[in-house]
C-alpha cells in the first residue's frame, strides 16, 4: 500500500536480514552490503510508452501473472461516440498509456472487503452498514478520452507491477440501458447546505445526453422488494405509481417526482414508512 494514515512514518524497502543461498560456499549474508534505491523505471526513461520508444526495443510474447512487466498492443477506435473505458479487471496494479498519453494508475487487484447484505439506511449508523460490491475491485473500468484516439493503429502500453492476464483486457462502451431510483418518503433533499434548507424527497431520473426515457419498466410507491433489475411489488403498493412516472418522465431526458402520498393518489398504507422505487428504460 502507498496511502493511509501516518504514511510518512511507515518503514519501506528492505527491512530485514538478506541471505543469499545456493552458492558453492553455502550461504552469504548480504544484510550489510551497500544497498541503493532508485526512483523511476528504466522503461519510463526509455519512453516505452511512446511509439518511438516502444519501437526501439524487442518485445516478446505476452506472459501471464508476471510481475514488473511491460505490455503493448495496437487497436482501432470503436465506432460511435459513446464514452469509452478499458476493462482492467484481469490485471493487478500498474499504469496505462494510450498513444503516449497517461491514463493513470489502475489497481483492480485491490478488492473491497466486507459482507454485503440487504441494505436499509434507517436507524443508527455503523461502519458495516449498507456495504456494496464486496469482493469486487475498487475500480475496474478506466476512462479513455476519445480525442486521444486515431481511427486506427492506436498504441496501448501497460506496466504491470504484481502480475495479471493482459489477454483479458478489453475496450468497452458506456451505454445506459436502464436507470433505477429508490427514495424513502422522509429522505430529505438539501437545497442549500449553508442555510440548512430542505425540500421534500424527490426521485430524480436521467438518461445519457441525447437519449430519452422510453419505458417505465417498474414503479411502486409503498414497500417494494428486490434491487435494480429485479424489483417486485410488496404488500403495500399505490396503484397510480406507473401513471405518475409515465406522465412526468416518458420522452424526457430527465425528470423528477416528489415522494409524497398525495402525488400517488393517497397513502396506500398509513403508518408505514414507504419508498418510491422505479426503473426506466433509455432509448
Amino acid at each position: 500500500q502507498n496511502v493511509g494514515e501516518h504514511f510518512e512514518t511507515w518503514n519501506a524497502g528492505i527491512l530485514g536480514p538478506v541471505i543469499l543461498y545456493g552458492l558453492n560456499e553455502g550461504r552469504r549474508d548480504l544484510t550489510w552490503q551497500k544497498w541503493t534505491y532508485q526512483v523511476g523505471l528504466k522503461g519510463e526513461a526509455m519512453s516505452l510508452h511512446s511509439l518511438s520508444g516502444s519501437s526501439s526495443v524487442e518485445w516478446g510474447e505476452p506472459v501471464q501473472k508476471q510481475p514488473l512487466t511491460w505490455y503493448k498492443a495496437f487497436f482501432n477506435a470503436p465506432d460511435g461516440d459513446e464514452p469509452l473505458a478499458l476493462d482492467m479487471n484481469s490485471m493487478g496494479k500498474g499504469q496505462i498509456w494510450i498513444n503516449g498519453q497517461g491514463i493513470g494508475r489502475y489497481w483492480p487487484g485491490y478488492k473491497a472487503p466486507g459482507t454485503c447484505g440487504y441494505c436499509d439506511y434507517r436507524g443508527e449508523y455503523n461502519e458495516t452498514k449498507c456495504q456494496t460490491n464486496c469482493g469486487d475491485s475498487s475500480q475496474r473500468w478506466y476512462h479513455v478520452p476519445r480525442p486521444w484516439l486515431n481511427p486506427t493503429g492506436n498504441l496501448l502500453v501497460i506496466f504491470e507491477e504484481i502480475g495479471g492476464d493482459p489477454s483479458e483486457i478489453s475496450m468497452v462502451k458506456r451505454t445506459t440501458g436502464s436507470v433505477c431510483a429508490d427514495v424513502s418518503e422522509w429522505q430529505p433533499s438539501m437545497t442549500n447546505w449553508r442555510t440548512k434548507d430542505y425540500e421534500k424527497a424527490k426521485v430524480h431520473l436521467q438518461c445519457d445526453h441525447g437519449r430519452k426515457i422510453t419505458e417505465i419498466k417498474f414503479a411502486s410507491f409503498g414497500t417494494p422488494q428486490g434491487s435494480c433489475g429485479s424489483y417486485s411489488e410488496g404488500g403495500c403498493h399505490a396503484h397510480k405509481s406507473y401513471d405518475i412516472f409515465r406522465k412526468n418522465c416518458i420522452n424526457q431526458e430527465h425528470c423528477a417526482v416528489c415522494v409524497v402520498p398525495e402525488v400517488f393518489g393517497g397513502d396506500p398504507c398509513p403508518g408505514t414508512m414507504k419508498r418510491a422505487v422505479v426503473e426506466v428504460m433509455c432509448g
